[in-house]
């Protein structure tokens, strides 16, 4: 078994881990700040690098549908702020709420308070966090301009997140087919 570290896309320590007696099966885990890739020894370097972006999403997916409080939210918020921002977007609140419908996020610049919308809950951290860090930027630059969306090129995953989201509003709008008999 042989380990390589890398890097992940939250920054954290990855470490891939290559073993003779897995075959077939990849798993991963946390182990402090540092995420463990198992995959078996003959996979290609290619094959590597797809696997420990599918377990990275998978853990952070597991990790985003335990519920996070406001309390979370706003350490999430303080950690983004200081890794994208160093530390000078500082919300007064950060907080879920259930009336946001057709919003992922807002924020008052002016009170300092952001809110994300409920229908974020479960969905993969990079998304949360991208909301949160969109809504960050607000707290610096308020409108949508060129120097807001320099601010975001900071967070690696944004086109990403953006992604996931524009595929929810499209999955979203279209037609529920009813069931068929048996189903």
């Amino acid at each position: 078994m042989t380990g390589r570290p890398q890097r992940g896309p939250a920054t954290s320590a990855v470490e891939v881990r290559r073993s003779a007696r897995r075959s077939r099966t990849v798993s991963a885990y946390r182990e402090g700040d540092r995420t463990i890739v198992l995959i078996p020894a003959r996979m290609s370097e290619a094959e590597e690098r797809r696997w420990v972006s599918v377990m990275l999403d998978k853990l952070a997916a597991q990790e985003s549908k335990r519920l996070l409080g406001d309390s979370d939210l706003t350490e999430r918020a303080e950690r983004l702020s200081e890794q994208y921002f160093e530390g000078r977007a500082r919300p007064a609140s950060v907080r879920w709420v259930t009336n946001q419908n057709t919003r992922w996020g807002s924020c008052t610049p002016a009170e300092g308070s952001i809110r994300l919308s409920h229908r974020l809950q479960g969905m993969p951290e990079y998304v949360v966090d991208y909301v949160l860090v969109h809504e960050l930027a607000h707290l610096l630059v308020p409108g949508h301009g060129p120097r807001f969306w320099e601010l975001l090129e900071a967070y690696p995953r944004t086109e990403r997140a953006r992604g996931y989201l524009e595929g929810v509003v499209a999955a979203e709008r279209l037609p529920h087919l009813p069931a068929a008999p048996g189903e």
